[in-house]
């Protein structure tokens, strides 16, 4: 699961950002100033930060500065109505990858977000496969064999997100940080609802002597006392 930081202090920008970004399958948080923005770059693991400049609390120059600073490579793409080629330069060379002037088409920021998170280190299959289990990140497929298997939004995300770490073992509140946004409500048992929901999907109806399909090996465990991986 690809997860996003919006920093941006207009909030019908940074919630538009953030609605289409998500039907776009992947996990957003937002911050409304730069001191949050800061903190949340610092404490939580993103693929990618969309940083306005002109913010209240720390500015986006700063913000940027500081992650560095602290060995954070995450890729920064600065967001402003600041286009002039003075403030693109400060922006590049406070740490940033990229740059957008307001205003702009959620196509092209779109765009250079899947650059940003394609780079080599970065680089995201698209299909991924354990066992006989395939999930293709592109057209949101999911087969096991030659079955097409249905899943929801958030079942798939959390697949994707095991599917990205196979064989290890990967705790509740990893999974919650991952496929969950920052402030999501998550009841204590969601996780486990989730995996029994997925499990009902991918494993128990590939090892059903009545319906002909016994034989096959159960592809998602719980590890008892620390979470659940997936693994043949």
């Amino acid at each position: 699961m690809v997860r996003i930081l919006i920093v941006e202090d207009e909030h019908r920008i940074a919630n538009s950002i953030k609605k289409g970004l998500e039907q776009e399958r992947y996990a957003v948080d937002v911050a409304y100033n730069g001191t949050d923005g800061f903190d949340l770059a610092s404490a939580e693991d993103y693929d990618a930060i969309v940083l306005d400049l002109l913010l209240p609390g720390m500015d986006g120059l700063e913000v940027c500065r500081r992650l560095r600073e602290e060995g954070k490579h995450t890729p920064i793409l600065i967001l402003t109505a600041k286009g002039q080629t003075q403030d693109k330069v400060a922006g590049l060379d406070s740490g940033a990858d990229d740059y957008l002037t307001k205003p702009f088409s959620f196509e092209e920021l779109l765009a250079r977000i899947r650059a940003l998170i394609r780079r080599p280190k970065n680089s995201l299959p698209i299909v991924l496969t354990v066992g006989d289990l395939k999930l293709n990140t592109q057209n949101f497929e999911v087969k096991r064999g030659k079955q097409k298997i249905q899943l929801s939004s958030k079942e798939f995300s959390l697949l994707e997100y095991l599917m990205r770490h196979p064989h290890q073992t990967l705790t509740k509140e990893q999974i919650i940080s991952h496929v969950w946004d920052y402030n999501a409500d998550i009841l204590p048992n969601t996780v486990e609802v989730y995996i029994r929901i997925l499990r009902r999907k991918i494993d128990l109806p590939f090892n059903d002597p009545k319906a002909g399909r016994a034989g096959k090996k159960a592809l998602l465990h719980t590890v008892r006392g620390f979470g659940y991986k997936i693994g043949d």
